[in-house]
């Protein structure tokens, strides 16, 4: 038997390509809302990020977010995220 390929995904905050049930996935819906998708298996373009405070603030600061989802991202949301991002246990 071969060994299982694990999947792996890059940060858009620190750009560390790490495996991707350790990361959280923000995705941009059809309708274009813009959720965290805990399951991973939600129909949208995702974006993945480690689930440090640390990374979102770079993600935030260097617009990773938008250029990954390919949209403009207000303010609002990313406030949303942050909160998001903080009960997830981001450290």
């Amino acid at each position: 038997m071969s060994a299982k390929k694990i999947p792996l995904r890059q940060c858009i905050g620190c750009g560390e390509m790490k495996n991707k049930r350790e990361m959280i996935r923000v995705l941009r819906t059809t309708e274009g809302d813009i959720v965290i998708d805990a399951t991973g298996r939600k129909n949208g373009r995702g974006a993945y990020i480690c689930p440090s405070l640390d990374c979102y603030k770079k993600a935030a600061k260097s617009k990773g977010l938008e250029r990954s989802l390919k949209m403009a991202i207000p303010a609002e949301v990313y406030e949303t995220l942050e909160k998001e991002m903080e009960q997830l246990g981001g450290a």
